[in-house]
């Protein structure tokens, strides 16, 4: 499939979800109107209702209720009256949409290297892979990580994709002057924009590193016996978050925010990972209230803008091409993953990388999913990623 027609199937999908919606409200419409008809003609007493009348308006004011409760409110962006301030840098899209974003190693003018960065869920712009200051300018390194759409400060973006993601990425770059080429660096389910990147815009990258990227069970070019057994080990909230966002992400937000019902323990923070610092960095992140402060901050625009809409896109249908389905692109990839990872399963990522065997692996032992915490992994990564200056001739 060329990149035009499948541009043109993704808006043909979500052309259907909105006339579907729209199909879906205006027989609402029409179920009330024969019911207030019928009430009045009960209550006047100049006709009768019959039983099968009485059950359709018992349904359509279930329907209409129904559909009430499921719609997400309405986000609250940056800037407008009501919503947070705007108070970080930001850069303009192709669709008229803003990306806050922070800099950090040296200037742009003096920099070697341009690095775009990735977060993951429930992050935002002032993360990165934590590399020194010193590596930076050692390396002259100069690198933007940004608020995804509808985190933090960027604008929420209601059609977001796998492709839109990456054009994001290349539309920072382009009005940030960052040059025909540059690097991309992704952290968790922040990697589906990788992914994307090597899909829609290869010409652009010099190189690629994907830390932990996380992994859709429903993908096709996993194992599928495999893939079931690994995602029935997670907790039953866990399994059932994913499954909302496979098959009915327009339910997500009604869904997790039921406390009867079982929903994600990523999003709370409730899970035990079994990594000896990924645990200890969980305890202390909710105990000194660093966990809900960065999910405040995440989600100030609206957690269906942020993070239901990544969930629907991460795992979601891909129905485009998933990562087994990539050919070679014209730069580096590396994956760096734990083998004590808690969230990413280690084997289905060993699966996809033996498929592509063109990814540089790099499998960390003892080490679990949050790797920019590791102390000095940082610098690995960051070095593995760009090449080392070429010493000055005698």
């Amino acid at each position: 499939m060329t990149a035009a027609a499948a541009s043109t199937g993704g808006d043909g999908k979500r052309e259907k979800r909105t006339g579907t919606a729209a199909a879906m409200h205006a027989c609402v419409g029409v179920l009330r109107l024969v019911c207030v008809a019928c009430a009045i003609d009960w209550v006047s007493g100049t006709g009768s209702t019959p039983p099968a009348l009485v059950v359709l308006m018992a349904a359509a004011l279930a329907v209409g209720w129904f559909v009430s409760a499921v719609r997400p409110p309405p986000p609250t962006p940056c800037g407008t009256p009501g919503g947070p301030p705007v108070t970080a840098p930001r850069a303009r899209m192709r669709d008229g949409r803003y990306l806050a974003y922070a800099e950090s190693g040296v200037s742009r003018d003096r920099a070697r290297f341009k690095v775009v960065y990735s977060h993951g869920f429930s992050g935002g712009r002032m993360d990165s892979p934590r590399a020194s200051q010193e590596l930076l300018e050692e390396l002259g390194v100069y690198m933007v990580a940004f608020d995804r759409a509808g985190y933090g400060e960027s604008d929420p973006d209601p059609r977001r994709s796998l492709r839109s993601a990456a054009e994001d990425i290349e539309d920072l770059a382009d009005e940030l002057g960052l040059g025909d080429k540059f690097h991309v660096i992704c952290s968790s389910l922040g990697s589906h924009a990788g992914w994307a990147a090597i899909r829609y815009i290869p010409h652009r990258l010099a190189g690629l590193t994907m830390m932990a990227p996380v992994i859709n069970y429903r993908w096709r070019g996993l194992p599928r016996g495999l893939a079931r057994q690994l995602y029935r080990r997670q907790t039953v909230g866990d399994q059932w978050s994913l499954r909302v966002a496979y098959y009915a992400p327009w339910l997500l937000h009604w869904w997790m925010s039921q406390p009867w019902l079982p929903t994600s323990t990523v999003i709370d923070g409730s899970a035990p990972f079994p990594n000896e610092l990924d645990e200890k960095n969980r305890v202390m992140a909710l105990s000194n209230g660093m966990f809900h402060q960065r999910a405040r901050q995440a989600t100030q625009q609206g957690v269906q803008e942020s993070f239901y809409r990544d969930m629907a896109v991460m795992f979601g249908r891909w129905p485009e091409f998933e990562p087994t389905d990539l050919a070679e692109p014209p730069f580096p990839v590396h994956v760096f993953q734990g083998d004590e990872d808690g969230v990413v399963p280690v084997q289905l990522q060993r699966h996809i990388m033996r498929k592509l065997g063109w990814v540089n692996y790099h499998e960390l032992p003892g080490v679990g999913h949050f790797l920019s915490a590791v102390p000095g992994l940082g610098d690995r990564i960051v070095r593995t990623l760009l090449p080392a200056p070429v010493p000055a001739a005698a």
